[in-house]
């Protein structure tokens, strides 16, 4: 069995660490993100909730117009006739064309907010807080806003 193990420190900590391992074998370094807090999650949620109700839709439906208006995605072509449901968890199908020869159905794929990081999750949040605004929904004041944009500690 493999076990991985995750280092997160400045270029000076990670050099050392690396210094003294195995040669022979071969590893991945990438930049470090936040990840999205959870208070910031929760809020998200409320207001969805919110959005929700004034709109007369699933929690579930608001939560993916919002992904599709607020998150990162990728436009992909997969073979015609294949459910994307097996792969993704939020898309939309686009359009149907032909590559090389096959047919094949484009999807615009959605990150799901529990793998935002805190900059994704920021935007996120802010696309739903002017979706509420918008519809007379209240919402945190902007300095409580501003603390929920902060990185909790733990």
């Amino acid at each position: 069995m493999e076990i991985s193990v995750v280092m997160i420190g400045t270029p000076k900590e990670l050099s050392m660490y690396l210094w003294n391992l195995d040669s022979d074998k071969k590893y991945e370094i990438k930049e470090y993100k936040e990840k999205r807090t959870l208070s910031q999650n929760s809020y998200a949620w409320v207001l969805i909730n919110e959005l929700a109700n004034k709109m007369r839709m699933s929690k579930e439906e608001m939560y993916i117009q919002m992904l599709e208006d607020y998150s990162q995605c990728l436009m992909i072509p997969v073979q015609k006739g294949t459910k994307p449901s097996g792969y993704f968890k939020y898309y939309r199908y686009i359009a149907s064309t032909t590559i090389n020869g096959k047919e094949a159905d484009y999807y615009k794929v959605f990150k799901g907010s529990s793998e935002f990081d805190t900059q994704e999750m920021t935007i996120f949040l802010d696309g739903i807080i002017q979706e509420c605004k918008q519809l007379g929904i209240e919402t945190l004041p902007p300095e409580e806003l501003e603390r929920l944009r902060q990185i909790e500690e733990n």
